[in-house]
């Protein structure tokens, strides 16, 4: 196969080239030049937001079997994309995101529940659900059912760059009380982004189009099981302090941002963790356990000197110790 990734220097696109390699796979990456992209590549330089920032993929670029964009801004750098390569790629794979559901989703929809409104293929940068809509819409305006449309979840993995598990792992690591959100069984839906780009590619492959809820599904891992693995690849002495939803919203403390991952029960985790995954498990999405997820992305924060990257666009996630320390002070004193 011969795999255009747009992107493919930084998490999931990174993760995408790196299985296409694996694969044997002749992969092609466009990027702006900010990461060294993996060995083995060929390498085009453009910028997509810049005037002529598309030049390097012109007639004379070359022709593939399939392309993987994996943009969230402007839905139209999507549509410039799709346009220029329309004669000369098999299939356009876009990343897109669960995000693109009307909020609050229910528990168990399906890749036919209703989307945001107010998305348009041609649009500048707006919301990050109107821009990964936007993007849906640009693909299929000029793809079609040649359209594969990868509506993943929660991303995890090595070379994560939001920081969520990073921010775990790091807390744990220190020591002493951690602030656990509860309850312990707290249903999670994640996708390790090593996954997502093994099914990716095992869809353009096989012709798949439209839309796929793309995390792991129900069941596959809790709150609890997820804290416990970094328990254990740290190898800290850290207690973790399980705490009610309520004394934590009490707090102030916001699920997602101070504590990354967690969600209380109720209508906004329903949507976040609750997708109906059936069609993707039923064209081969495969998921590793939890515990692997965590050992590998410890894994790669010692090698990357214990420091994650992070993404400019993205807030900082994580809570501030003196407010963890005031939630947990009552426990302790008593």
């Amino acid at each position: 196969m011969r795999l255009l990734i747009l992107g493919g220097t930084e998490f999931v696109g990174r993760a995408v080239t790196e299985a296409a390699l694996a694969r044997d796979w002749r992969v092609t990456v466009f990027h702006r030049g900010h990461h060294e992209a993996p060995a083995g590549v060929t390498t085009l330089r453009g910028d997509r937001t810049a005037p002529g920032g598309l030049a390097a993929l012109s007639d004379g670029a070359g022709t593939w079997d399939a392309v993987v964009d994996t943009w969230s801004a402007a839905p139209s750098a999507v549509l410039s994309s799709a346009r220029l390569l329309a004669d000369r790629v098999g299939r356009y794979a876009y990343v897109s995101s669960r995000s693109v559901y009307a909020s609050p989703a229910p528990a168990g929809l399906t890749e036919d529940g209703p989307l945001v409104e107010g998305a348009s293929a041609a649009a500048g940068r707006t919301a990050y659900p109107q821009d990964k809509r936007g993007g849906e819409l640009a693909a299929e305006a000029v793809f079609g059912d040649r359209a594969l449309l990868v509506r993943a979840g929660l991303i995890l993995g090595p070379g994560e760059n939001i920081g969520r598990l990073p921010w775990w792992l790091g807390r744990i690591a220190r020591g002493g009380p951690v602030l656990a959100p509860g309850p312990r069984d707290n249903p999670l839906q994640y996708i390790d982004a090593r996954d997502l780009a093994e099914w990716t590619l095992d869809a353009v492959r096989d012709g798949l189009g439209g839309p796929f809820n793309l995390v792991s599904p129900a069941g596959h891992a809790s709150m609890g099981e997820l804290l416990d693995a970094c328990l254990r690849v740290t190898g800290s002495d850290a207690e973790l302090r399980w705490t009610d939803p309520g004394t934590i919203l009490a707090a102030g403390i916001e699920p997602w941002t101070d504590l990354p991952v967690w969600i209380p029960p109720g209508e906004m985790h329903d949507t976040m963790h609750g997708s109906d995954v059936s069609k993707a498990l039923a064209t081969g999405l495969r998921c590793r356990p939890v515990a692997e997820t965590v050992a590998d992305t410890w894994s790669w924060l010692g090698s990357i000197g214990g420091r994650a990257p992070q993404r400019p666009d993205r807030p900082q996630v994580g809570l501030a110790p003196e407010l963890e320390a005031t939630v947990l002070s009552p426990q302790g004193d008593s």
